[in-house]
């Protein structure tokens, strides 16, 4: 049986979180999460690319040998991440350094691969491609959280314009790697707390 639009877009973006629920992609989340324009420029290449991917996969996957299609969906991917990359030099230079070599990496990415062979492999192209387009988004909208906190407390600022008016102390380690492993850790708590709250509960006496 098909899985459902509705039920595809609310997995991703909650119940099933890519980074909340499958602790995936977290390299990424902890490294850019530092502004919000990094974070948000790194979240949708991402959806880009793991939208575009499982659309092509899905569409190929009658016709791609199961024995290599680990190489061909790392080939697949590994062109769109080169757009990805090629545009993000060309129109936003500094975004571009500021990400370095994680842009590159979102070939190696565990929720652009891990879509491509859960999901692609099984479903037709259209849900494949709504899949990986909320996968991405679910996985935006972790980072865009992460960022927003870390800068606002970091640097007293959003998107780099100054908001901290009041000129209050900023929290230097929220912009360095404990700040981003505290802040997800925060992230992923209050997560599976609220998903696992809206579940039933099962068994016990009759």
């Amino acid at each position: 049986m098909k899985e459902s639009v509705r039920s595809v877009i609310l997995r991703n973006l909650w119940s099933d979180n890519q980074v909340v629920r499958q602790i995936l992609g977290i390299c990424s989340s902890l490294a850019v999460t530092n502004f919000m324009s990094n974070s948000l420029v790194m979240g949708l290449g991402l959806t880009f690319t793991t939208a575009l991917s499982s659309l092509t996969l899905s569409a190929l996957r009658n016709a791609i040998p199961r024995r290599i299609r680990m190489i061909v969906q790392t080939l697949v991917i590994a062109v769109y991440v080169i757009l990805v990359d090629v545009f993000i030099k060309a129109n936003l230079p500094d975004i571009s350094k500021a990400l370095g070599p994680y842009v590159g990496l979102i070939i190696t990415n565990c929720i652009i691969m891990g879509r491509a062979e859960a999901y692609a492999q099984k479903n037709p192209p259209f849900l494949s491609m709504l899949d990986g387009l909320f996968a991405g988004l679910g996985y935006t909208v972790v980072l865009m959280i992460l960022a927003t906190v870390r800068e606002v407390m970091g640097f007293g600022s959003v998107f780099g314009v100054d908001i901290n008016f009041l000129h209050l102390p900023t929290w230097t380690i929220m912009v360095m790697p404990p700040g981003a492993f505290f802040m997800l850790a925060l992230v992923g708590w209050f997560g599976v707390s609220m998903t696992t709250r809206r579940q039933p509960a099962t068994g016990g006496a009759k």
